[in-house]
Protein backbone atom coordinates (compact mmCIF):
# COMPACT_ATOMS: atom_id res chain seq x y z
CA UNK A 1 0.00 0.00 0.00
CA UNK A 2 1.28 3.47 -0.91
CA UNK A 3 2.23 5.74 1.99
CA UNK A 4 3.25 9.32 2.71
CA UNK A 5 6.92 9.78 3.56
CA UNK A 6 6.76 12.71 5.99
CA UNK A 7 5.75 16.36 6.05
CA UNK A 8 5.99 18.29 2.80
CA UNK A 9 5.13 21.75 4.14
CA UNK A 10 3.08 23.69 6.67
CA UNK A 11 0.93 26.63 5.61
CA UNK A 12 -0.14 29.47 7.90
CA UNK A 13 -1.82 32.85 7.76
CA UNK A 14 0.19 36.02 8.37
CA UNK A 15 -0.56 39.71 8.62
CA UNK A 16 1.83 42.26 7.16
CA UNK A 17 3.93 40.65 4.38
CA UNK A 18 7.14 42.58 5.04
CA UNK A 19 7.06 41.73 8.73
CA UNK A 20 6.64 38.05 7.83
CA UNK A 21 9.53 38.19 5.35
CA UNK A 22 11.90 39.84 7.77
CA UNK A 23 11.25 37.29 10.49
CA UNK A 24 11.55 34.08 8.50
CA UNK A 25 14.48 35.22 6.37
CA UNK A 26 16.23 37.91 8.41
CA UNK A 27 15.82 36.24 11.81
CA UNK A 28 15.39 32.50 11.22
CA UNK A 29 17.61 32.52 8.14
CA UNK A 30 15.34 30.51 5.85
CA UNK A 31 15.53 31.16 2.14
CA UNK A 32 12.61 32.77 0.35
CA UNK A 33 12.32 30.21 -2.42
CA UNK A 34 9.15 31.42 -4.11
CA UNK A 35 7.01 34.55 -4.29
CA UNK A 36 3.69 33.90 -5.92
CA UNK A 37 0.02 34.54 -5.14
CA UNK A 38 -2.83 32.62 -3.62
CA UNK A 39 -4.35 31.05 -6.71
CA UNK A 40 -7.88 31.44 -5.27
CA UNK A 41 -7.25 35.05 -4.14
CA UNK A 42 -4.60 36.43 -6.53
CA UNK A 43 -4.43 39.81 -4.81
CA UNK A 44 -2.78 38.06 -1.87
CA UNK A 45 0.83 36.89 -1.83
CA UNK A 46 1.89 33.33 -1.16
CA UNK A 47 5.41 33.11 0.30
CA UNK A 48 7.41 29.88 0.44
CA UNK A 49 10.44 29.55 2.74
CA UNK A 50 12.78 26.58 3.10
CA UNK A 51 16.34 25.43 2.68
CA UNK A 52 18.33 26.61 -0.33
CA UNK A 53 16.31 24.51 -2.75
CA UNK A 54 12.99 24.44 -0.92
CA UNK A 55 13.15 20.69 -0.41
CA UNK A 56 10.02 18.98 0.90
CA UNK A 57 10.26 18.75 4.65
CA UNK A 58 11.89 22.19 5.00
CA UNK A 59 9.05 24.33 3.66
CA UNK A 60 6.90 26.86 5.52
CA UNK A 61 4.39 28.84 3.47
CA UNK A 62 2.31 31.90 4.35
CA UNK A 63 -0.68 33.84 3.07
CA UNK A 64 -0.16 37.42 4.32
CA UNK A 65 -3.58 39.07 4.65
CA UNK A 66 -3.09 42.61 5.94
CA UNK A 67 -6.79 43.25 6.57
CA UNK A 68 -7.70 39.91 8.10
CA UNK A 69 -8.76 39.44 11.69
CA UNK A 70 -6.49 37.71 14.16
CA UNK A 71 -7.15 34.03 14.72
CA UNK A 72 -6.77 31.87 17.81
CA UNK A 73 -4.97 28.58 18.30
CA UNK A 74 -7.10 25.77 19.62
CA UNK A 75 -8.69 22.41 18.92
CA UNK A 76 -9.00 21.18 15.30
CA UNK A 77 -5.75 22.85 14.29
CA UNK A 78 -1.98 22.51 14.16
CA UNK A 79 -0.98 24.77 17.07
CA UNK A 80 2.82 24.45 17.26
CA UNK A 81 5.48 24.31 14.53
CA UNK A 82 8.76 22.72 15.63
CA UNK A 83 11.90 23.33 13.56
CA UNK A 84 15.05 21.22 13.88
CA UNK A 85 18.42 22.76 14.69
CA UNK A 86 21.75 21.02 15.35
CA UNK A 87 22.38 20.31 19.03
CA UNK A 88 25.59 22.35 19.07
CA UNK A 89 23.78 25.40 17.65
CA UNK A 90 21.67 26.11 20.75
CA UNK A 91 23.97 28.83 22.09
CA UNK A 92 24.15 30.49 18.69
CA UNK A 93 20.37 30.69 18.45
CA UNK A 94 19.96 32.07 21.95
CA UNK A 95 22.43 34.83 21.11
CA UNK A 96 20.84 35.48 17.70
CA UNK A 97 17.31 35.79 19.07
CA UNK A 98 18.48 38.19 21.78
CA UNK A 99 20.41 40.20 19.20
CA UNK A 100 17.32 40.45 16.99
CA UNK A 101 15.06 41.44 19.86
CA UNK A 102 12.98 38.26 19.66
CA UNK A 103 11.73 37.02 23.01
CA UNK A 104 11.95 33.32 23.79
CA UNK A 105 11.62 30.82 26.60
CA UNK A 106 14.17 28.15 27.41
CA UNK A 107 16.23 26.28 26.73
CA UNK A 108 13.92 23.67 28.20
CA UNK A 109 14.93 20.04 28.50
CA UNK A 110 12.14 17.85 27.22
CA UNK A 111 11.67 14.11 26.91
CA UNK A 112 9.92 13.08 23.74
CA UNK A 113 9.44 9.75 22.05
CA UNK A 114 11.61 9.06 19.03
CA UNK A 115 12.26 6.05 16.80
CA UNK A 116 14.56 4.54 19.44
CA UNK A 117 12.40 5.31 22.46
CA UNK A 118 12.59 8.23 24.88
CA UNK A 119 15.03 10.90 23.81
CA UNK A 120 15.97 14.21 25.37
CA UNK A 121 15.93 17.40 23.34
CA UNK A 122 16.45 21.04 24.21
CA UNK A 123 13.80 23.49 23.08
CA UNK A 124 13.63 27.25 22.56
CA UNK A 125 10.03 28.46 22.38
CA UNK A 126 9.12 31.72 20.64
CA UNK A 127 6.36 33.34 18.63
CA UNK A 128 6.54 34.82 15.17
CA UNK A 129 5.35 38.43 14.62
CA UNK A 130 1.74 37.25 14.23
CA UNK A 131 1.75 35.04 17.31
CA UNK A 132 2.29 31.58 15.82
CA UNK A 133 4.05 29.28 18.30
CA UNK A 134 7.42 28.21 16.89
CA UNK A 135 9.88 25.88 18.59
CA UNK A 136 13.56 25.44 17.78
CA UNK A 137 14.37 21.85 18.74
CA UNK A 138 18.03 20.99 19.29
CA UNK A 139 18.47 17.27 18.73
CA UNK A 140 21.50 14.99 18.50
CA UNK A 141 20.80 13.91 14.92
CA UNK A 142 20.23 16.26 12.01
CA UNK A 143 19.01 15.83 8.46
CA UNK A 144 20.73 17.02 5.30
CA UNK A 145 19.67 20.27 3.70
CA UNK A 146 20.55 22.13 0.54
CA UNK A 147 22.33 25.08 2.11
CA UNK A 148 22.10 28.50 0.50
CA UNK A 149 25.43 30.32 0.52
CA UNK A 150 23.81 33.78 0.92
CA UNK A 151 21.86 32.78 4.03
CA UNK A 152 22.43 35.04 7.07
CA UNK A 153 22.85 32.00 9.34
CA UNK A 154 26.08 29.94 8.98
CA UNK A 155 25.61 26.45 7.60
CA UNK A 156 26.61 24.68 10.81
CA UNK A 157 23.81 26.43 12.72
CA UNK A 158 21.11 26.55 10.03
CA UNK A 159 17.59 25.23 10.56
CA UNK A 160 17.40 21.70 9.20
CA UNK A 161 13.70 21.50 8.44
CA UNK A 162 10.40 20.69 10.11
CA UNK A 163 10.97 18.60 13.21
CA UNK A 164 7.28 18.19 14.08
CA UNK A 165 3.81 19.65 13.83
CA UNK A 166 1.68 19.45 16.96
CA UNK A 167 -2.05 19.17 16.31
CA UNK A 168 -4.72 19.61 18.97
CA UNK A 169 -7.81 17.39 18.92
CA UNK A 170 -10.55 16.47 21.37
CA UNK A 171 -9.86 12.74 21.02
CA UNK A 172 -6.54 11.40 19.78
CA UNK A 173 -7.47 7.85 18.77
CA UNK A 174 -9.36 8.56 15.49
CA UNK A 175 -6.66 10.98 14.32
CA UNK A 176 -3.86 8.57 15.22
CA UNK A 177 -5.61 5.76 13.37
CA UNK A 178 -5.87 7.80 10.16
CA UNK A 179 -2.24 8.86 10.38
CA UNK A 180 -1.25 5.20 10.69
CA UNK A 181 -3.27 4.41 7.58
CA UNK A 182 -1.45 7.18 5.73
CA UNK A 183 1.94 5.71 6.64
CA UNK A 184 2.88 7.07 10.05
CA UNK A 185 3.72 4.82 12.97
CA UNK A 186 3.15 5.43 16.65
CA UNK A 187 6.44 6.01 18.45
CA UNK A 188 4.93 6.29 21.90
CA UNK A 189 2.99 8.51 24.24
CA UNK A 190 3.94 10.97 26.97
CA UNK A 191 1.08 12.45 29.02
CA UNK A 192 -1.57 13.63 26.54
CA UNK A 193 0.69 13.64 23.46
CA UNK A 194 1.00 10.72 21.03
CA UNK A 195 4.18 10.87 18.96
CA UNK A 196 4.19 9.55 15.39
CA UNK A 197 6.91 9.34 12.79
CA UNK A 198 6.88 8.45 9.10
CA UNK A 199 7.56 4.79 8.35
CA UNK A 200 10.69 5.41 6.29
CA UNK A 201 14.36 4.65 6.79
CA UNK A 202 15.19 8.12 8.15
CA UNK A 203 12.21 9.05 10.30
CA UNK A 204 13.82 11.74 12.47
CA UNK A 205 12.06 14.73 10.89
CA UNK A 206 8.51 15.37 9.84
CA UNK A 207 6.92 13.96 12.98
CA UNK A 208 3.35 14.53 14.06
CA UNK A 209 2.43 15.10 17.69
CA UNK A 210 -1.26 14.51 18.44
CA UNK A 211 -2.26 16.28 21.63
CA UNK A 212 -5.56 15.22 23.15
CA UNK A 213 -6.99 18.36 24.74
CA UNK A 214 -10.35 17.19 26.01
CA UNK A 215 -12.95 19.97 26.15
CA UNK A 216 -10.66 22.80 25.12
CA UNK A 217 -11.75 25.84 23.11
CA UNK A 218 -11.90 25.48 19.35
CA UNK A 219 -9.46 27.20 17.05
CA UNK A 220 -10.48 30.35 15.24
CA UNK A 221 -8.99 30.74 11.80
CA UNK A 222 -7.24 33.99 10.96
CA UNK A 223 -3.91 35.77 11.14
CA UNK A 224 -1.45 33.99 13.39
CA UNK A 225 -2.82 30.47 12.90
CA UNK A 226 -1.79 27.42 10.93
CA UNK A 227 -4.10 26.67 8.03
CA UNK A 228 -2.99 23.13 7.15
CA UNK A 229 -0.19 20.59 7.19
CA UNK A 230 0.85 18.87 3.96
CA UNK A 231 2.31 15.38 3.74
CA UNK A 232 4.69 14.37 0.98
CA UNK A 233 4.51 11.63 -1.62
CA UNK A 234 7.06 11.01 -4.37
CA UNK A 235 4.72 11.06 -7.37
CA UNK A 236 1.21 11.38 -8.81
CA UNK A 237 0.65 7.64 -8.77
CA UNK A 238 1.14 7.42 -5.02
CA UNK A 239 -1.07 10.43 -4.47
CA UNK A 240 -3.87 8.94 -6.58
CA UNK A 241 -3.65 5.61 -4.75
CA UNK A 242 -3.97 7.38 -1.40
CA UNK A 243 -6.87 9.46 -2.69
CA UNK A 244 -8.73 6.33 -3.71
CA UNK A 245 -7.92 4.69 -0.38
CA UNK A 246 -9.33 7.66 1.54
CA UNK A 247 -12.45 7.74 -0.58
CA UNK A 248 -13.09 4.06 0.08
CA UNK A 249 -12.96 4.88 3.79
CA UNK A 250 -15.61 7.55 3.36
CA UNK A 251 -13.28 10.54 3.61
CA UNK A 252 -14.27 13.53 1.49
CA UNK A 253 -11.21 14.36 -0.61
CA UNK A 254 -10.83 17.15 -3.15
CA UNK A 255 -9.89 16.59 -6.75
CA UNK A 256 -6.19 16.98 -7.56
CA UNK A 257 -5.18 20.65 -7.54
CA UNK A 258 -2.25 21.88 -9.62
CA UNK A 259 -0.16 24.12 -7.38
CA UNK A 260 2.52 24.75 -10.02
CA UNK A 261 5.36 23.38 -7.88
CA UNK A 262 3.49 20.28 -6.68
CA UNK A 263 0.05 18.73 -7.01
CA UNK A 264 -2.26 18.50 -4.02
CA UNK A 265 -5.36 16.91 -2.54
CA UNK A 266 -7.08 18.12 0.64
CA UNK A 267 -9.29 16.59 3.32
CA UNK A 268 -10.22 16.92 6.99
CA UNK A 269 -8.98 14.28 9.38
CA UNK A 270 -11.35 13.05 12.16
CA UNK A 271 -10.15 15.69 14.61
CA UNK A 272 -10.96 18.49 12.19
CA UNK A 273 -7.40 19.40 11.14
CA UNK A 274 -7.01 20.17 7.43
CA UNK A 275 -4.56 17.78 5.75
CA UNK A 276 -2.98 18.00 2.33
CA UNK A 277 -1.05 15.39 0.37
CA UNK A 278 1.47 16.99 -1.99
CA UNK A 279 3.82 15.55 -4.57
CA UNK A 280 7.59 16.09 -4.32
CA UNK A 281 7.70 17.12 -7.97
CA UNK A 282 8.16 19.28 -9.98
CA UNK A 283 9.73 21.51 -7.29
CA UNK A 284 10.57 25.20 -7.11
CA UNK A 285 13.09 25.27 -9.95
CA UNK A 286 10.16 24.60 -12.27
CA UNK A 287 10.08 28.28 -13.30
CA UNK A 288 13.26 29.77 -11.76
CA UNK A 289 16.86 28.55 -11.62
CA UNK A 290 18.36 27.78 -8.22
CA UNK A 291 20.35 31.03 -8.15
CA UNK A 292 17.25 33.16 -8.73
CA UNK A 293 14.70 31.44 -6.49
CA UNK A 294 12.43 33.91 -4.75
CA UNK A 295 13.72 37.00 -6.56
CA UNK A 296 10.67 37.83 -8.67
CA UNK A 297 6.92 37.42 -8.61
CA UNK A 298 6.00 34.15 -10.32
CA UNK A 299 2.52 33.58 -11.69
CA UNK A 300 0.83 30.59 -13.31
CA UNK A 301 0.18 30.96 -17.03
CA UNK A 302 -3.51 31.71 -16.54
CA UNK A 303 -2.69 34.76 -14.39
CA UNK A 304 0.02 36.22 -16.63
CA UNK A 305 -2.51 38.29 -18.66
CA UNK A 306 -3.39 40.24 -15.50
CA UNK A 307 0.15 40.58 -14.12
CA UNK A 308 0.15 44.38 -14.44
CA UNK A 309 -3.11 44.72 -12.49
CA UNK A 310 -1.92 42.33 -9.77
CA UNK A 311 1.43 44.03 -9.27
CA UNK A 312 -0.39 47.34 -8.79
CA UNK A 313 -2.63 45.86 -6.10
CA UNK A 314 -0.11 43.73 -4.24
CA UNK A 315 1.87 45.52 -1.49
CA UNK A 316 5.31 46.67 -2.57
CA UNK A 317 7.94 44.60 -0.73
CA UNK A 318 11.72 44.17 -1.14
CA UNK A 319 11.44 40.43 -1.78
CA UNK A 320 14.54 40.21 -3.98
CA UNK A 321 17.08 38.02 -2.19
CA UNK A 322 19.10 38.46 -0.12
CA UNK A 323 16.96 40.56 2.20
CA UNK A 324 18.76 42.91 4.59
CA UNK A 325 19.66 41.13 7.82
CA UNK A 326 17.63 43.37 10.09
CA UNK A 327 15.04 42.82 12.75
CA UNK A 328 11.31 43.38 12.24
CA UNK A 329 11.50 46.16 14.84
CA UNK A 330 14.15 48.02 12.85
CA UNK A 331 12.54 47.70 9.46
CA UNK A 332 8.87 46.94 9.45
CA UNK A 333 7.04 47.73 12.64
CA UNK A 334 6.48 51.42 12.01
CA UNK A 335 5.19 51.07 8.49
CA UNK A 336 3.31 47.85 9.10
CA UNK A 337 1.73 49.19 12.29
CA UNK A 338 0.42 52.15 10.36
CA UNK A 339 -1.14 49.80 7.85
CA UNK A 340 -2.45 47.54 10.59
CA UNK A 341 -4.14 50.53 12.26
CA UNK A 342 -5.90 51.25 9.00
CA UNK A 343 -7.21 47.73 8.61
CA UNK A 344 -10.90 47.23 8.33
CA UNK A 345 -12.72 44.42 10.06
CA UNK A 346 -13.19 42.26 6.97
CA UNK A 347 -12.27 38.61 7.38
CA UNK A 348 -9.83 36.88 5.09
CA UNK A 349 -11.25 34.45 2.55
CA UNK A 350 -10.50 30.81 3.14
CA UNK A 351 -7.23 29.89 1.40
CA UNK A 352 -7.59 27.25 -1.22
CA UNK A 353 -3.92 26.73 -1.97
Amino acid sequence: MRKVTGIHHITAMAGHPQRNLEFYTGVLGLRLVKVTVNFDDPETYHFYYGDGLGQPGTILTFFPWQRALAGRAGVHQVAIISLAIPLESLGYWMHRLMEKGVGYEGPQRREIVGPSGLEEVKVLTLRDPDGIAVELVAASSVSTIQYWALAPVPEEYAIRGIFAAQMWVLRAEPSVQLLEELGYRVLGQVDTITYLGPSVEEPSWGRIEVRETGQFMAAKGGVGTVHHVAFRVPDDETQQALREQLQRQGVRVTAVQDRQYFRSIYFREPGGVLFEIATDTPGFTYDEPFERLGTSLRLPAWLEPVRAQLTQRLPAIPYATPLPEQSPEQVSVTSSQAQDDAQDSSSAPTPGQ
